[in-house]
């Protein structure tokens, strides 16, 4: 298998698995070592007392792009912790997207930066999470 396989059969094994992300009405795409793109519709349920976007879904979507990318060597990993720059307000019936690029990777240690856009480019967050792997395969 591919490289390239590899990372799409971990994100479709991940995502058959993933009733949050599922239920929310994420999608994943643009999967690849060390890559990933998730993208969902900010919906009315997910407005805050201010009319914005929850910063917790924004996250969320970020979080999710993460993990798909620093779990695309058929090996499971999870969250060490992460920290969220928000920069631009989400709005109901905004289309989010977040990018994931692999910053570095070493023995058991990930870093990866998530960048959130609205469909109109405007980046609404920077996202930096930081991996752990574990011994265990996804397949």
């Amino acid at each position: 298998m591919s490289p390239q396989e590899l990372a799409e059969a971990c994100a479709a094994a991940m995502y058959a698995a993933d009733t949050a992300s599922r239920s929310l009405g994420i999608t994943v795409s643009g999967v690849a070592p060390g890559r990933a793109t998730a993208s969902m519709t900010v919906a009315p349920s997910m407005v805050n007392g201010h009319d914005i976007g929850h910063g917790g879904y924004v996250f969320l979507l970020a979080d999710t792009a993460f993990a798909f990318a620093c779990n695309t060597y058929d090996r499971v990993t999870v969250a060490a912790g992460a920290d969220v720059s928000f920069l631009e307000p989400a709005r109901a019936g905004d289309e989010l997207t977040a990018t994931a690029v692999e910053r570095s990777r070493r023995g058991r240690s990930g870093l990866y930066d998530v960048t959130v856009t609205r469909a109109d480019g405007t980046v609404l967050a920077e996202f930096r999470g930081r991996s752990r792997t574990l011994d265990k395969p996804i397949l």
